[in-house]
């Protein structure tokens, strides 16, 4: 009894030390580059740079006006992205198309240094999610048989930006929201995670994983880590990301696999509900991110064994000579 007390005790300690460590981590990304975000779109900038992002509309199946909820969702994040969608004179198809980009390639900045800080360069990060989000939207909009709405893009609403410090405090609130919805999961799940590990849980956790994880082409060993993400999203997944990479529990080439499936497969439970509110179809929301993040590591395992048996052949012919 005592010995399972202590033992409780010790991943009690560890676990509280480790969700610290990683919470003020998450600060120092979350807080200034969310005021800064929060500054660029009060200035306006973020609504003068739709021109950017219009040449690829058409490509998209979608109308012009369509730029300006990828552009916030891109930089702000999925709560973003809808609060420009509702009142947009958009289709069900271009909404659903929009939704399924958004999914994938929300909130770059922010996430994309996390990503960085745990495995993955942040420039590589978002150019597979911006990547992923193109090709995965091409060809459901194949399906839809989606056609872009006829809107003249200066018949969009203009955004009405509230008063400088009313903004502040708004962000202030959810900043304090945000913080304390990362500091409670991020400790459960550190201290959850050090528990199991003292009471050697995770092996049989994974085993009852191994086949969802062979079929996304994940290691085991990153099987935790993966689960994690796709529960909570990237910010939290990142935080338990970094603390296990720093212990050598996940090699480099296992970290980037993951990485790239829960680039584009992550938080499925909260963000897809956030658009069933719209009236989409849940299919859409989930099933084609599921399938593209299979395909991604597939691809990626390729890409792997087609360098090694390129390599191999010049380090031979290199040393004859």
């Amino acid at each position: 009894m005592n010995q399972m007390q202590n033992k409780l005790t010790y991943g009690l300690k560890t676990g509280t030390q480790k969700g610290w460590h990683g919470f003020f981590w998450m600060l120092k990304i979350i807080v200034p580059i969310s005021f800064l975000t929060v500054l660029l779109e009060y200035s306006g900038w973020i609504h003068k740079i739709n021109f950017i992002v219009e040449p690829c509309m058409n490509l998209l199946s979608l109308s012009p006006i369509a730029a300006l909820p990828l552009i916030v969702g891109m930089l702000t994040g999925i709560y973003g992205g809808i609060a420009a969608m509702v009142v947009l004179p958009l289709t069900t198809h271009e909404m659903t198309l929009i939704a399924i980009f958004l999914l994938i390639s929300h909130n770059l900045i922010q996430e994309g240094i996390i990503q960085s800080q745990s495995g993955l360069k942040p420039f590589k990060a978002t150019v597979f999610r911006l990547t992923a989000s193109i090709v995965t939207v091409m060809i459901v909009a194949r399906f839809l048989g989606a056609e872009p709405a006829q809107v003249v893009a200066k018949g969009a609403p203009v955004a009405v930006h509230p008063a400088f410090i009313a903004l502040m405090k708004n962000w202030l609130i959810a900043t304090l929201y945000l913080s304390l919805k990362i500091f409670v999961i991020i400790m459960v799940i550190m201290i959850l995670l050090e528990t199991m590990k003292i009471f050697n849980m995770i092996p049989h956790i994974v085993k009852v994983l191994s086949p969802l994880l062979k079929t996304m082409g994940i290691d085991q060993r990153a099987g935790i880590l993966w689960l994690t993400a796709i529960v909570f999203g990237l910010a939290y997944g990142g935080a338990v990301i970094v603390e296990e990479a720093k212990e050598g529990n996940v090699t480099k080439e296992e970290l980037e696999k993951l990485h790239l499936s829960i680039g584009i497969n992550h938080s499925m439970v909260e963000d897809p509900a956030l658009f069933l509110s719209l009236g989409l179809s849940a299919f859409w929301l989930w099933i084609p991110r599921l399938i593209m993040a299979i395909v991604a590591v597939r691809l990626f395992d390729l890409y792997y064994k087609f360098r090694s048996i390129h390599r191999t052949p010049h380090r031979v012919s290199v040393q004859k000579k």
